[in-house]
Formats: structure tokens, C-alpha cells, sequence
């Protein structure tokens, strides 16, 4: 399916017309290049309502009603399972294979990632710009100016790695930040949305499949950052003529993003979700009714589609 374009008939394109009239301003006032994923006008750093937010008294209190009610925090077990000496044409590495495991019941979406020092370093002085006072106690392993390579080097910084994820997880601030997340999430969604934006759906999808139950237990306390990742696997479900299969990841988007219908990708997801619901012979009246009701609570001007919001994504 070259696209999840609407149905052509006459009605649906009124209906259409009604939710996306005068939407090139949207496009001209955002500019080219989205930011890479963060916090929205509305929301907070956490991904909550800003005191500043244009929801109601009323609608404020749902968010955070429902907010309590679905999420139930997640306990993370870090384990170095091996590592492995590197060499590149100009360089030599040691490459730590990391496995993130959900304790308290079997976890059949454990995670696996591969980090070099390089990268938990680069985690390190990150950290120290923003939570230097809360991981002063934390130790980081040193870099050694001779036998970095040695097998007994190699032991012992597998267990100091593993140490020190699980004392920096342990500290509720850092575990939630950027930061922290981006350290274990950041590069294989970066290479998702990297083949997303060159039309390898298939790839994008198995490197998305992996990721996103991490994310996912990674920001229970702010759903809404799972939308872009959720998005990307609707986009190319899509595009691989799936359409059942991109409908569950917009329902689960959708789910995500319920009580924050000023959120960048409520709009776009909407109308996406419109389209497959048509092909599948859902129920989309539903759909549209809840976009119509958007644009009048809330009239914005058409902007992104939402596989040009997607493939603007983790651009850096």
C-alpha cells in the first residue's frame, strides 16, 4: 500500500475537508525540521500538563485520574552478559552486550543492546551536568591508559557496568530523564527511524519490534514518548500493506495519548487511523467524530501528515 490515502467517495471527502481546511499555516509556522522528540507545548518534561496547558480544570484532573490508574511501576534488572574486542580501521573497542530484564515475573521482551565505554562515558558527563549532587556516590569506571583489552580488564568492567546502571536505575530522577533513556534507547530508534526514512519498513520494523516494550518500560511515568516509536510502526505496517497490523499500533498510540489531545500527534494519528479503519471496515465515524471534536476545542491549521511527522524524527 503505496499510501493509506482516505476513500474517494464525495461524502468522505467533505467530511475530510471540514477537519483540514486552512491547514498550510501549520506547515510554514512549524518549519521543516521537527526537534528530535521532547516535551510539547502543553506537557511538561515528564511528559504531564504544563501549568501553562489549555486543558480544563476538569480535563486536568481525568489525565491524572487515569494516569495513576494505568500506570504501575516497572523494576529493571542490568546484566553485562558478555563482551567482545572490536577493531576498526582506525580504532579498537571493547563492545559490552547489555540485557535489560523486568523483575518480578518472566519477562519475554527482554532486552539486548550493545555499548562501547565510549558510550556509557558519554553517559557519565551527561549526567553530571544535570544530577552531579544525586550520582556523586555513584562510581564510574575509570579509562586506563594500558590494558584496557586484557581479559581480567574486561571482567571487571563488566561488573562495574552493571553496578552502575543499577545504582544510577535506582535513583528515581535519573532513571527518568533524557538522558538515562536515550542511553538505552536512543541509538537502535535512531537507526529505525534511519530506515523508516529510507523506505526499509521490513528493517525498521524488526529493530522497533525490540526497542519499543524498553521504552515502554522505561517511561510509564510519561506514556506519551512511546507516540513517535508506536507511530513509525503504524507508518510502515502501512506501507507493507498490513493494515491490521497498523491499526493495533495506532490503537495502542492512540491509548498513549489519551488525555492529551493537544499533543503534536493526536491530529495526524487521527486521520491515519481514519483511513485504515475505512479499509478494514471499522468503525471510523467514531474516529472522525473525535478529530472533529479536536479541531473544535482546539482549531489548528493541517500540517504533517503523520508519516512526514515520523520521518522527521531522530534526524540527529
Amino acid at each position: 500500500m503505496a499510501s493509506a490515502g482516505h476513500p474517494g467517495s464525495p461524502r468522505w471527502m467533505g467530511l475530510r475537508a471540514q477537519c483540514t481546511a486552512g491547514t498550510e499555516q501549520e506547515a510554514s509556522a512549524t518549519g521543516p525540521d521537527l526537534p528530535r522528540p521532547g516535551p510539547e507545548e502543553d506537557f511538561d518534561a515528564d511528559g504531564g500538563p504544563s501549568p501553562n496547558s489549555g486543558m480544563t480544570t476538569r480535563e486536568l484532573q481525568d489525565y491524572w485520574r487515569n494516569e495513576k490508574r494505568c500506570w504501575k511501576p516497572v523494576k529493571l534488572l542490568f546484566e553485562i552478559a558478555s563482551a567482545s574486542i572490536e577493531e576498526r580501521k582506525v580504532s579498537k573497542f571493547v563492545m559490552y552486550e547489555i540485557v535489560v530484564i523486568q523483575t518480578g515475573s518472566f519477562d519475554s521482551n527482554k532486552a539486548i543492546l550493545h555499548r562501547r565505554y565510549s558510550d556509557f562515558e558519554r553517559l557519565q558527563k551527561n549526567l553530571l551536568k544535570t544530577f552531579g549532587e544525586e550520582i556523586e556516590d555513584v562510581a564510574f569506571p575509570k579509562k586506563r591508559l594500558v590494558g584496557n583489552f586484557t581479559q581480567e580488564m574486561i571482567a571487571e568492567r563488566k561488573l562495574a557496568f552493571k553496578e552502575y546502571l543499577s545504582l544510577l536505575y535506582a535513583i528515581r530522577c535519573v532513571r527518568r530523564s533524557r538522558e538515562f533513556i536515550d542511553f538505552l534507547t536512543w541509538p537502535e530508534l535512531r537507526e529505525a527511524f534511519g530506515c523508516l526514512r529510507a523506505g526499509q519498513y521490513t528493517k525498521a520494523l524488526d529493530i522497533l519490534v525490540h526497542v519499543i516494550p524498553l521504552q515502554e518500560k522505561l517511561t510509564g511515568h510519561c506514556p506519551a514518548t512511546m507516540v513517535p516509536a508506536l507511530c513509525a510502526m503504524l507508518v510502515c505496517h502501512r506501507e507493507l500493506e498490513r493494515p491490521v497490523e497498523a491499526f493495533a499500533a495506532g490503537e495502542r498510540a492512540l491509548e498513549h495519548l489519551r488525555g492529551l489531545e493537544g499533543h503534536r500527534y493526536y491530529v495526524p494519528l487521527l486521520d491515519a487511523m481514519i483511513g485504515l479503519a475505512y479499509v478494514l471496515g471499522k468503525d471510523f465515524v467514531s474516529l472522525q467524530e473525535k478529530l472533529e471534536e479536536s479541531q473544535l476545542r482546539k482549531p489548528t491549521p493541517r500540517g504533517f501528515t503523520l508519516k512526514e511527522l515520523t520521518v522527521r524524527e531522530y534526524l540527529c
